[in-house]
């Protein structure tokens, strides 16, 4: 592993280029709307203010524009310039209804672009307001890839067959910077500052959108209840979702935790990712895991330091899976939106951490924290290839080692994580 510095490379240049603008220029060629969607502070704003500065830009969350907006949606939306971006667009959701009798007298692409902090396809009265007018993209943290100013081209290249055995040298005294990878996280803003100093503004932005967002996507009395159960799920990411047991260990109402977690959900906080079996009738049924979005945010939320790599190696395992993930299923927003993920775990309790799938195709992904690996670790591999048959496009396990080696007389390949933000 190397030894780069995420915190001082982000603090030489605040802005970097995002993989995904280039998707949300073309929707923009085809589409009168297009919603970029993605949690605070990720760097929506900063996007689409980059890649198109002659576009009119206005934001919700100014109290002007906000108050104007939902007292008389149409004459707000009237007064506005052709082409215009709207952000923070679920604070008024009364404007989508103005924006579809918009543009169905003006269908021109590209009239609007709008963003939001919260799922709008979650939000049913939203999204059928503008139902098959409307082309939504997922904006993500910063991935390790952007961080370095790589193409994030990891995903392509394996799931294209360009993945080959490699030995790389490696000094086992060397340190290495996973940990504090895993504990900085992706938004932009903490990676500006020491460790403390992040583990503060993590902890300041969860109490914003509790005071804030919350509201905006559903009825909550109490929403320090949704910030506890967000700290608990920190300390439980990567693991199954048992809610039962959940609100048993938080002194909440099952029907409460299930409302709370629909909100975190929304605001692009934590997914839930859902089992995959063979029979698709099955997945619907089957437990799924939970994650935490993002790493930093979570290893906050648990106090978990990058220093305790070695004491608390089980914990930063889930935290690591939940990393990855991430990581992935953000490479594929641009590489090949096509892809959907799951989890495996059958019942005599083999596991694959990530499944990726695309129509009948499967592939598998196995984590580990460790520098080393060995054929036991693809266990879950070769029981999800037994399942899938001749669907089986492949297995990795990635670990925190510097080389790719063949795993199963090469059925399987062994891949460093660095990898992720290396190729």
């Amino acid at each position: 592993m190397g030894r780069a510095n995420p915190a001082a490379m982000i603090a030489e240049e605040p802005y970097f280029p995002r993989p995904l603008g280039a998707a949300v220029t073309e929707a923009l060629t085809d589409n009168p709307v297009v919603c970029l969607l993605g949690p605070r502070q990720c760097g929506k704003s900063t996007l689409v203010r980059k890649f198109d500065p002659g576009r009119a830009y206005i934001t919700l969350d100014d109290a002007n524009f906000l108050n104007a907006a939902r007292q008389d949606p149409q004459g707000f939306l009237s007064g506005l310039p052709d082409r215009v971006t709207i952000g923070e667009i679920q604070r008024v959701p009364e404007l989508l209804l103005a924006i579809k009798h918009s543009i169905d007298t003006d269908r021109r692409a590209g009239r609007y672009l709008l963003t939001g902090s919260a799922n709008l396809l979650e939000m049913p009265r939203l999204a059928d307001s503008l139902a098959g007018r409307m082309e939504c993209l997922y904006l993500s943290p910063l991935t390790e890839a952007e961080k370095e100013r790589a193409t994030g081209g990891f995903l392509k290249a394996w799931l294209g067959g360009k993945l080959a055995p490699k030995i790389e040298p490696s000094d086992p005294q060397e340190p290495s910077d996973l940990p504090a990878r895993l504990t900085a996280g992706g938004y932009p803003e903490p990676l500006r500052r020491g460790p403390g100093r992040a583990r503060q503004w993590h902890r300041q932005y969860l109490k914003a959108i509790i005071e804030r967002d919350i509201q905006d996507v559903g009825k909550v009395k109490d929403g320090r209840d949704v910030g506890r159960l967000l700290e608990f799920l920190s300390h439980q990411t990567a693991g199954l979702l048992n809610v039962s047991s959940t609100a048993n260990e938080l002194g909440m109402a099952r029907d409460t935790v299930e409302r709370h977690l629909a909100i975190l959900e929304k605001l692009f906080l934590i997914r839930r990712l859902p089992a995959w079996h063979k029979n698709s009738a099955k997945r619907l049924v089957k437990t799924p895991k939970m994650h935490v979005c993002d790493s930093g945010l979570a290893a906050t939320l648990a106090d978990l330091s990058a220093e305790q790599w070695i004491t608390k190696r089980d914990r930063f395992g889930h935290l690591m899976e939940s990393f990855l993930v991430q990581q992935l299923m953000a490479q594929a927003a641009w590489t090949d939106p096509e892809l959907r993920f799951w989890h495996y775990r059958d019942k005599d309790q083999e596991e694959v951490d990530c499944v990726i799938t695309r129509g009948n195709k499967v592939w598998g992904v196995e984590v580990k924290t460790a520098r080393t690996v060995d054929a036991g670790d693809a266990k879950g591999l070769r029981r999800l290839a037994d399942q899938t048959g001749n669907n089986f496009a492949g297995g990795i396990v990635i670990y925190a080692g510097s080389s790719i080696l063949p795993l199963r007389d090469g059925e399987f390949l062994a891949v460093p994580a660095a990898n992720l933000w290396r190729m």
